[in-house]
């Protein structure tokens, strides 16, 4: 039986099926071939103790980090973070369609898992073929690490400024606190600045840090973590900066 001018055509699902088959047949080899061709994360804390003694930051604990924090970094870095494991499907694709839209390279969609091995694994570099590693490296990560576990390492490490590493070191710079003493506004800068420290470091251009300090505000009113009038309370603190802190003053 035909089907009718003007009605949907109705989908083959046994061909659809038999398609998802053969589909998967032909992935399958290249994922378990990469799975096993890239490295053993075993040793993933062992790396992140060694370039945070590097660096001479702390490395936190995941209860040290500060739930405010967490969810600044979240709402802008990684909004599917407690829920994906290690890959952002979703956002990959959304990234993949801007950046052919616009036959650019702007945005990666990298998960905070994936930057974190990135950093770990390769050399800071996850361009080319690096991007499959970097993939697959996330998803053992996550079958290894809690997420809180990954966030405390993620934010110990990460880049806060001109030569500067990890949050810690950067709550006792700008501002003279320590990391559990800070405002909703302090967390959301810090969780901006990562971004690009070179760009958003607040003692280079605090103009930029504030403005990507409401970026973020912004962000956490869209993913329900704060109301909009705790926004705008935040985006009307003042961009402090303390010079040559004391380390001793941001010891909690």
């Amino acid at each position: 039986m035909g089907s009718h001018p003007g009605l949907p055509t109705p989908i083959n699902l046994p061909r659809l099926g038999a398609a998802i088959a053969l589909i998967a047949a032909l992935i399958a080899p290249v994922v378990v071939t990469l799975w096993v061709s890239t490295p053993d994360v075993s040793d993933v804390q062992v790396r992140v103790a060694s370039l945070t003694k590097s660096y001479g930051v702390e490395l936190l604990k995941p209860g040290q980090v500060p739930t405010t924090l967490a969810e600044a970094v979240v709402a802008t870095e990684d909004e599917r973070f407690y829920s994906h494991h290690g890959i952002d499907t979703v956002g990959l694709a959304r990234a993949g369609a801007y950046d052919l839209a616009n036959r650019c390279l702007c945005q990666g969609g990298s998960t905070i898992t994936q930057q974190l091995v990135k950093q770990l694994y390769l050399n800071g570099s996850d361009r080319g073929y690096n991007k499959v590693v970097d993939m697959m490296l996330a998803l053992k990560v996550e079958a290894v690490l809690s997420k809180q576990q990954i966030m405390a390492d993620y934010l110990s490490e990460i880049p806060t400024g001109a030569n500067r590493y990890g949050v810690v070191d950067a709550a006792c710079t700008y501002f003279g606190r320590p990391l559990d003493q800070l405002t909703l506004g302090q967390y959301a800068l810090l969780a901006g600045v990562a971004q690009s420290p070179s760009i958003y470091d607040p003692t280079v251009n605090p103009s930029a840090a504030q403005s990507r300090r409401a970026d973020v505000l912004n962000d956490m009113v869209s993913e329900s973590y704060i109301t909009p009038a705790q926004a705008a309370a935040a985006k009307a603190e003042p961009v402090i900066i303390v010079r040559g802190a004391d380390p001793a003053s941001c010891q909690a």
